[in-house]
């Protein structure tokens, strides 16, 4: 339930300011609106308000198929009557009718940085940027980074430092550069050590396809540091058997020190030769006192491969830390972060075209609708993060030269500004078919990568 809600509040919300963007923006122009719509097909709520604009009579409609919306203008598409020329779409300047086409994704954009801003002027805990143990064949590993490494900054080549203050910040700088292929020099504070040391993390030896959980396993910095502890146990599964304990930390597994809670997890997975246990002699302190306990995991199967199980909570809480902006910070951070993330998403899109980036980057309703409801089970921040990013994708979605989107109707007028002449009908009913295939077979990656992300 609270992912149908969540999807529901998410789309309704978004639809409805991309709506308004453009319907404020026509009222503005001496446009008259007839019908604000959230939603297509048959109305299950309308209205006209009493007060309205001088000159406008609109009827708000929320209509039963969500997946989009739409503002109706005198003379948008077909001959406005004559007592009403004046204040028809057709009839305005080219100026005009230009701001208020791009004003729906513009208003997606100016909300994802409003959102962006409040998240950071609320300010959440998030993890501390201390690492976890690198994967032996990873980038960060080859670099000679190790567990409990702490990354303080983060610059390019070519650009100066940036300060990390959290795991997401981190994150974010990996993304960018494994997309845009650019190597980064870490500023790192070793465990228990107040000098630090510069690391170069070579990120153009990547070959990048998908931003996914993958990619930061081969760059070696997918999760914070996290003890290697024992959490809750389920009775009567492979760690109760084997005689562990809640509190237990485990030092060692057949004489591997365990750093942390990641490293413990790949070794508990790995126990397993073919489809059988492999059983391993744990070294644990309890209560002050060193244990040996041999341990034979439980054995579970998925598509063919096989991967040990302890039944338990493995591993402690990360170290976390609040982060939080003043005023004017958190409002020039959610500028650059909307502007970060609309350029990210044009590269991709652009690397996607032409072959360089996985088609499976697409996403669709499905994928929004879980996502939605995960963000929200974690909170207003998380919620609110989520919603700002949908509302970046939204707003450059729109944007693209696609004839059926606002970004095709800009092309038109580009087109307009320099020839003096509108696009001929015989023209703009070819590229709108060609426009809607386009969109459809877009519409089709993204579901087909929905089901086999979720279901498969």
């Amino acid at each position: 339930m609270l992912t149908i809600v969540a999807f529901v509040v998410a789309l309704g919300l978004l639809i409805a300011i991309h709506e308004y963007g453009h319907y404020r923006v026509a009222v503005a122009c001496g446009v008259q609106v007839t019908r604000f719509s959230v939603g297509f097909g048959t109305p299950l709520l309308k209205w006209k308000p009493k007060k309205q604009h001088p000159g406008q009579d609109t009827e708000f409609v929320i209509a039963a198929f969500p997946l989009g919306g739409y503002v109706k203008m005198v003379g948008q598409g077909e001959a406005a009557p004559a007592h009403l020329k004046a204040v028809s779409f057709d009839a305005q300047p080219l100026r005009k009718r230009a701001a208020i086409v791009a004003a729906g994704p513009v208003a997606n954009l100016l909300l994802a940085v409003a959102l962006y801003a409040i998240v950071n002027w609320m300010g959440s805990e998030q993890a501390k940027a201390i690492i976890a143990q690198p994967p032996v064949t990873s980038l960060a590993a080859a670099a000679g980074l190790k567990a409990g490494d702490e990354i303080l900054s983060v610059s390019g080549t070519d650009s100066e430092a940036e300060p990390i203050r959290s795991m997401d910040d981190l994150r974010w700088h990996l993304t960018r550069a494994a997309l845009d292929r650019y190597d980064l020099i870490l500023q790192v504070r070793e465990a228990g050590r107040d000098s630090t040391r510069q690391i170069k993390l070579p990120m153009t030896l990547l070959d990048i396809r998908e931003a996914d959980a993958q990619m930061y396993r081969k760059i070696g910095l997918a999760a914070p540091l996290t003890q290697p502890v024992m959490g809750e146990l389920v009775a009567g599964g492979a760690g109760d058997k084997a005689g562990l304990k809640q509190g237990d930390r485990v030092l060692a597994i057949d004489g591997v020190a365990m750093r942390d809670g990641g490293q413990l997890r790949d070794v508990i997975r790995a126990s397993v030769l073919g489809d059988q246990a492999v059983q391993k002699i744990w070294t644990i302190e309890r209560a002050g006192q060193t244990l040996e306990l041999p341990v034979a995991v439980s054995v579970k199967t998925e598509g063919g491969n096989s991967s040990g199980r302890i039944e338990a909570f493995v591993g402690g809480a990360p170290a976390m830390t609040h982060v939080s902006y003043g005023f004017f910070e958190g409002l020039s951070l959610g500028v650059q972060k909307t502007w970060d993330i609309s350029m990210l998403t044009l590269r991709m899109m652009g690397k996607m075209l032409i072959g360089e980036a996985s088609l499976k980057n697409l996403s669709g309703p499905l994928t929004i609708a879980d996502v939605a409801g995960k963000s929200a089970s974690l909170g207003l921040v998380q919620y609110l993060i989520f919603l700002a990013l949908i509302s970046v994708s939204l707003g450059v979605l729109n944007l693209l030269p696609l004839p059926v989107l606002d970004g095709g109707h800009l092309m038109y007028y580009l087109w307009e500004a320099v020839t003096g002449k509108a696009v001929s009908e015989v023209w703009l009913e070819r590229l709108q078919r060609g426009g809607v295939a386009v969109l459809m077979a877009m519409m089709a990656v993204a579901l087909f990568n929905d089901v086999t992300r979720i279901f498969g």
